[in-house]
């Protein structure tokens, strides 16, 4: 069984702080509190094409792994490792994450995707996000029953941190706003 999702969110900011903001998003300090399931992100590669102009960045991300209690005593830890590639495209204001777990995918497999472009309806000024993420638990003898509730209860975490980022993105959206024009910051 999958459990799968989508989401959209507008941005009533520039495709170009948005961006901005995706990239500060887990350094901030303050953010920290808000994003508490981040333990700590190490950038491994990061690369610019100079033919196309793209930006390909990888990322490891160690996270307090969703899920009951109960759970974690089955596998044996909380923590779960993740990577996520990034392409920026910024001649074509395009910027696309897709992040997928390392550890603990005897247990569980989960995948996302983001998408940031220009909002057709005002791409000078506001930037639509599009967030798609699956989650399956792979069937254990002693858990087959449980797997459905056990990825319903993974995607309700699932989506209460991407409201907490969404509030850290805005956060920092507003404090760029402030800021004098500088372009991208990695």
């Amino acid at each position: 069984m999958v459990k799968a999702y989508t989401q959209e969110h507008v941005y009533k900011h520039p495709w170009e702080r948005v961006t901005s903001a995706s990239w500060r998003k887990f350094s901030d300090p303050e953010n920290k509190r808000t994003l508490n399931h981040i333990l700590a992100v190490e950038t491994l590669n990061q690369k610019l094409d100079p033919q196309t102009g793209k930006l390909y960045t990888t990322r490891a991300l160690t996270v307090h792994a969703p899920g009951p209690w109960f759970l974690h005593k089955i596998v044996g830890q909380d923590i779960c490792n993740c990577v996520e590639s990034t392409v920026v495209d910024g001649r074509n204001k395009s910027m696309q994450l897709s992040t997928r777990n390392i550890s603990l995918e005897k247990f569980i497999e989960v995948e996302e995707s983001i998408r940031y472009d220009p909002h057709p309806d005002n791409p000078s000024g506001w930037t639509i996000c599009k967030q798609q993420t699956s989650i399956r638990i792979k069937p254990l003898s002693a858990l087959a029953s449980m797997a459905e509730k056990l990825e319903q209860k993974c995607a309700e975490r699932f989506m209460q941190n991407s409201v907490k980022g969404r509030e850290v993105m805005e956060r920092i959206c507003k404090y760029l706003e402030s800021e004098p024009a500088s372009g991208i910051s990695l």
